[in-house]
């Protein structure tokens, strides 16, 4: 379609005829993502709010369905690249984020890490090398005063602010830590995401970033689960998968968006969570 056309398209979103704009709004979604572009251009110099108001419901129900395409995608590979996965959660709030943007970020503080790591080190002393680097020498840590910002599930407003919650923060330092090829890998415990270090060789301990990557035991968790009265299972002690990740970051974004008064958003992502959730729990 010609853009002369896209415009006169356009132009009758603000006919008083709700048949006729629902119409051109089914017209120009069928259109794709590449009517996208045309669209911002039209948002920019159109001054009818109505009409921008419009255009802004089309760009994002756009970018949405590409979003949920790529989604699926994902979830029917076979490696399910975790930053890739934690790319797409982005995508839902900031669609013009780059992968190879966040790939960059990833491999700056990959190299000053690498910079101070010694390979021949014992485990507590590798970690506590990427603990210096990522909490003392460039300023990560836990978002207490924002707890339940959404921003906080976002990998682009971490590696921007240096401020995030448990599960991202984790993310960020196990991407880190397996770039040195070390056997980190998460833990999904109940209301708290944290790492272990586990291989043949040395006994298991666990890793909180969220605390400055406070190093802990089994027994640690054993107490913890038992203050909180569950009954233990493996998945507390244990790595958990990328997708197990990633479908934990979608539940904690519903969760903020829902204490924000967010709903509209918090329901959308909450399909999103059923692309990859495969029959299983989905209680935030």
């Amino acid at each position: 379609m010609k853009e002369a056309e896209i415009k006169a398209l356009v132009s009758l979103l603000d006919d008083e005829d709700a048949q006729i704009v629902s119409h051109v709004e089914d017209k120009i979604l069928s259109l794709g993502t590449p009517i996208i572009p045309f669209l911002e251009q039209e948002w920019e110099t159109n001054f009818n709010s109505l009409v921008q108001r419009r255009i802004e419901e089309l760009i994002h129900t756009l970018q949405y369905e590409l979003l949920k395409e790529r989604l699926k995608d994902w979830h029917a590979s076979e490696e399910k690249d975790l930053l890739t996965g934690m790319w797409l959660v982005a995508t839902y709030q900031y669609p013009d984020i780059e992968l190879l943007k966040l790939r960059q970020d990833l491999e700056q503080i990959y190299y000053e890490t690498w910079l101070e790591f010694k390979p021949d080190l014992y485990p507590f002393d590798q970690i506590k090398v990427i603990n210096s680097v990522l909490f003392n020498k460039l300023k990560f840590g836990a978002n207490t005063k924002n707890f339940h910002s959404p921003g906080n599930s976002m990998i682009n407003v971490v590696l921007e602010t240096r401020k995030g919650n448990p599960i991202t923060l984790c993310i960020i330092y196990l991407l880190v830590a397996q770039k040195l090829k070390l056997p980190v890998y998460g833990v999904n415990l109940p209301n708290l995401f944290v790492l272990t270090y586990k291989e043949e060789k040395h006994a298991q301990f666990y890793i909180n970033a969220f605390n400055k990557g406070l190093i802990f035991s089994k027994q640690d968790i054993e107490n913890y689960i038992n203050e909180l009265h569950l009954t233990p299972q493996s998945s507390f002690f244990e790595p958990c998968s990328n997708l197990e990740i990633i479908r934990r970051v979608f539940r904690n974004l519903i969760m903020s968006f829902d204490k924000m008064g967010e709903h509209t958003k918090a329901e959308e992502v909450k399909e999103l969570l059923l692309i990859i959730a495969d029959g299983t729990d989905l209680s935030v």
